[in-house]
């Protein structure tokens, strides 16, 4: 296999009638989805989704796929393909069309209904073009073929490239539930068909292609929900993403047959239920669904909330209840039912959430106990099926972490598809297609792009680096005086300490050894600023290491006079 796990090249200048393939997230993480194509100058983009940030990212909103590879070439772009709803793959639109807001968007009903929503709230009215499957558009250089796949959000397509380089199938999420509750099941007779006329490249879901045999039938799950409802005494609180719309609507049923009314709590449920309802997508029982103000007048075996925040989002609904701190109060008798699969990377968040909404009392159902939720992704005895239906010239596994992607590339060459033929890239690797052949010939710069409150990609690596430090290290301040005229300390050293456990009185003692490195560094003809703030620093820093073992940010201050 081809891989990009080591530093590459830059990519040589891009031949005519050559296909290249930029991923710009996606590869090596579960989230950011994003893709670029260009041939003869033309750009098409496929997704533009967000990541949520992990534990190690303190006060970071957002993570975005990294813009800088076509800034400056965004007239050349001819559209966005959203392949489904899902943030991962249509957060980061509103962050793109900033940029150039007449880039066209398009998508399925359901999907473009959701990133239209979305735009409105960043007041950007964007062009759109709705695709069913089936449909073909003639975009450029690129024919795009939309095909129906099942995922667990309603309305996801695939879609086939066609250019004079080659043939471009990729999946975007997708599953082969053979019994989806809305009938809608993944194409695969168009899969044949693509074969039949030759895929050069087949870029693969990989997020599930770790798990042996079939994902489980959305239907399945009905059934333990309705026996969750049965067995609650008091209020239900149900985690899900704003987006699943088959699970929500699994929740409006077994509400309705134990007699409780549901609310939708979090503005992104609330959003996107409401746009489901009214295309017809998700069926409400009549009388079922109710404000959340209403709730009060309710006995609490008759209340069903239900609440984003499934991943542990620390500033969600249900992170907030666990903590105390939302308007809904969580107790003993009452139930919390995790419907929804546990992103990569979100494990320690969700355990604080459930430790937090068991410490009040609450019985909480997951998925590690209790069949309630169904992934929306292939597993790897259906990526088989799809390989040997498509009979790729060449693969290259998409959305997943490292893990996923080797995984998936296992399983295409276990269908036969020759070892050389499957390219494993990270973010930022570049794929030349040309005549049958797919190589992987340089990596562009691809960084993660942080979203922290009003500020877009002004937050570095270094800058979280240092967030750490305070969270887990603490602080010190070191103040001292200087007389730069008659080279002598007039003040201080004084010495601060936050978020470090002992008190500053353990600093006296070493006052007096800054106090001589300043006297040292004075004598010898020192006279600069930074240079006696260093000194200082290497004091503080060799006591906090030995004495107290901690490596805490200091910062050292010093005024001249």
């Amino acid at each position: 296999m081809t891989a990009l796990f080591s530093e590459l090249p830059a990519p040589p200048p891009l031949a005519d009638e050559t296909l290249r393939i930029v991923p710009l997230g996606g590869l090596g993480e579960v989230g950011r989805n994003m893709t670029v194509f260009e041939i003869n100058g033309r750009l098409l983009i496929v997704d533009c989704g967000v990541l949520f940030p992990e534990d190690d990212q303190p006060g970071v909103d957002l993570i975005l796929p990294d813009f800088s590879y076509i800034e400056d070439r965004l007239d050349d772009v001819l559209a966005i393909v959203l392949t489904h709803g899902h943030e991962d793959h249509i957060g980061a639109v509103p962050f793109l069309l900033k940029l150039k807001p007449d880039i066209p968007l398009i998508g399925s009903s359901l999907t473009l209904a959701f990133i239209e929503a979305k735009l409105a709230e960043h007041r950007i009215t964007p062009l759109t073009l709705t695709v069913s499957e089936g449909d073909i558009e003639q975009l450029g250089p690129f024919e795009c073929e939309f095909v129906a796949v099942n995922h667990s959000i309603p309305d996801a397509l695939a879609v086939m490239i066609r250019t004079k380089a080659g043939n471009v199938l990729h999946t975007g999420d997708f599953k082969m539930d053979q019994l989806p509750l809305d009938g809608r099941i993944t194409d695969l007779r168009a899969f044949a068909r693509f074969g039949d006329e030759g895929v050069d490249l087949f870029m693969v879901d990989s997020t599930n292609a770790e798990v042996p045999g079939f994902t489980t039938h959305e239907r399945e799950i009905g059934p333990v929900i309705d026996s969750v409802f049965a067995a609650a005494p008091g209020k239900i609180v149900v985690a899900s993403f704003a987006s699943h719309v088959h699970r929500i609507q699994q929740v409006l049923n077994a509400a309705k047959n134990h007699g409780r009314k549901v609310a939708f709590v979090g503005r992104s449920m609330v959003r996107n239920m409401g746009i489901a309802e009214k295309m017809g997508y998700l069926t409400v029982p009549e009388g079922v669904l109710v404000e959340l103000n209403k709730l009060a007048d309710l006995p609490d075996d008759k209340v069903v909330l239900v609440a984003t925040g499934s991943q542990g989002e620390p500033m969600a609904a249900l992170a907030r209840m666990a903590n105390r701190n939302h308007k809904i109060e969580i107790g003993v008798g009452d139930t919390v039912l995790f419907a929804s699969s546990l992103i990569p990377g979100n494990e320690n968040s969700v355990s604080r959430v459930i430790n937090g909404l068991t410490r009040l009392g609450a019985k909480v159902i997951h998925q590690g106990i209790a069949r309630v939720h169904v992934s929306g992704h292939a597993s790897a005895g259906e990526l088989l099926y799809c390989y040997n239906i498509v009979g790729p010239e060449n693969v290259m596994p998409i959305h997943g972490e490292i893990r996923h992607l080797v995984a998936n590339g296992n399983l295409a060459t276990a269908t036969g598809v020759p070892r050389e033929n499957v390219i494993l890239a990270e973010d930022g690797g570049v794929v030349d297609v040309k005549d049958g052949v797919a190589k992987l010939v340089g990596a562009v710069p691809c960084g993660l792009v942080f979203v922290d409150g009003s500020s877009i990609g002004e937050i570095t690596e270094a800058e979280l680096k240092d967030r750490m430090i305070l969270a887990e290290e603490g602080f010190i301040s070191v103040f001292a005086v200087i007389d730069a005229a008659r080279r002598e300390v007039l003040a201080g050293p004084h010495i601060q300490a936050k978020g470090v456990a002992e008190g500053d009185e353990v600093f006296t003692a070493i006052e007096p050894k800054v106090r001589e490195a300043l006297d040292k560094a004075l004598a010898e003809g020192v006279s600069e600023e930074h240079a006696l703030q260093q000194a200082m620093r290497r004091v503080v820093g060799q006591f906090a290491s030995k004495r107290l073992r901690r490596r805490p940010m200091i910062i050292p201050a010093v005024v001249m006079k």
